[in-house]
């Protein structure tokens, strides 16, 4: 018997939903792959995705731990070997003395994010974010009937919170205050005294059992650009109290392996109990054969790859970022880290969103407008991911300046 079409009815979705809003950037992805269709070249420049595949010699260990029948489940926080790994790469790389105990595997940088948020926020409490950021980060929070807190960054500050800005919005709900360093979309980087002097301040708000925590995005380390002479990067760990600070990281960017899911957390030593135990209930375990995989991430050949890469990342920032400053795009603050060029295009247009469907549409050069990255001044801004090579960059700027003359 055939079925019956029956009226739709309206679906009564849980209130958290009202506040999920969708990746507009896939709304730009979806059009470019239809014009792809369609017969149009299209030159993405939305995704914030490395172009570059996974290391050879990440995907010869993932073949041969698959040959070894390594495909049962781990333990929660991750094999040991992986998570003596990281240790060891703070180590060398960083200076940084972390314990494996400490660190937990996830299933990508999302994963971690959500055991923190969920073992932190009761309903009601308050996690500060800077705005622009990353667009999941106030979602995950919401996902946990907390509330996001949107701290309005700009040009002037590297689009970072200031010290002035956190504590006028801190309040007596605050419960963690979430920053990234690079960030996305502005590709702006903290340095070691402005993590100290913020860290300090997360302290000073705790009373009583009420712990505030310090949430510290680092996916994005590896990919920074310091000029000679210049300190790496630091890392949040590299503070000396660590006792309310949880760093997020993930093999994602720096490393290539966007699909095969694999992030971690270096969370204090009193909430690992907590981290595993969730663990255990929501995800069981990270992707097994991607574990195994990622030991060959910090091999010397690997390392040697991903360093010749970020030079490459170096190369096409260093093109496009005077090429877009002449086109009339106002980039006020020079990114140090990630891919992304967070540029202002006010001068162009008043309207992101219908600029950047605009470009599209007649020059098949994607972007991402700023609606993406939160509500402070969303319609002046545009994000340019280079995660395109250096070929392709140049003649997204001749379609540019085309549409631009026009």
């Amino acid at each position: 018997m055939g079925t019956h079409n029956k009226p739709d009815k309206k679906i009564n979705l849980a209130s958290r939903m009202d506040f999920i809003e969708p990746f507009h950037v896939m709304r730009v992805l979806k059009r470019a792959k239809e014009m792809q269709k369609d017969g149009h070249d299209v030159i993405h420049m939305e995704v914030g995705e490395p172009d570059f595949s996974t290391p050879e010699p990440i995907i010869a260990a993932a073949k041969k731990a698959l040959n070894r029948g390594l495909t049962q489940y781990t333990p929660a926080a991750g094999i040991l070997e992986l998570r003596e790994a990281i240790a060891n790469f703070y180590a060398e790389r960083y200076g940084v003395d972390i314990s494996p105990q400490r660190i937990l595997i996830t299933p990508g940088a999302t994963g971690a994010l959500q055991l923190v948020l969920a073992v932190l926020v009761n309903p009601g409490d308050e996690v500060l974010l800077p705005d622009p950021g990353y667009p999941c980060n106030r979602h995950y929070v919401e996902l946990f009937n907390g509330k996001p807190v949107a701290i309005n960054s700009d040009a002037q500050n590297r689009y970072q919170p200031t010290l002035q800005d956190i504590k006028q919005k801190w309040s007596e709900r605050s419960r963690a205050l979430m920053l990234a360093s690079p960030a996305n979309p502005t590709g702006s980087v903290l340095s070691k005294q402005e993590l100290s002097d913020i860290s300090r301040l997360v302290l000073k708000q705790s009373q009583g059992s009420q712990t505030a925590a310090l949430i510290v995005d680092e996916i994005y380390h590896g990919l920074t650009y310091e000029e000679p002479g210049e300190e790496r990067t630091a890392t949040a760990l590299s503070l000396e109290n660590t006792d309310n600070l949880f760093v997020i990281n993930s093999f994602s960017k720096y490393f290539g392996m966007t699909g095969w899911r694999l992030g971690w957390v270096v969370a204090p030593q009193k909430y690992l109990e907590a981290l595993d135990r969730l663990a255990q209930n929501i995800f069981l375990c990270a992707p097994t054969p991607a574990q195994y995989a990622a030991l060959a991430a910090f091999s010397d050949e690997s390392l040697e790859i991903m360093e010749q890469r970020r030079n490459e990342f170096k190369k096409r920032r260093d093109l496009l970022l005077p090429e877009l400053s002449n086109l009339g795009f106002k980039i006020a603050a020079v990114p140090q880290g990630a891919f992304y060029l967070y540029a202002d295009c006010s001068a162009i247009s008043a309207d992101s969103m219908m600029l950047s469907s605009r470009i599209l549409e007649k020059t098949g050069v994607a972007i991402t407008p700023g609606l993406d990255f939160g509500m402070h001044r969303p319609e002046q801004y545009v994000r340019f991911a280079y995660t395109t090579d250096m070929e392709r960059l140049q003649q997204a700027i001749e379609r540019l300046l085309k549409f631009i003359q026009k």
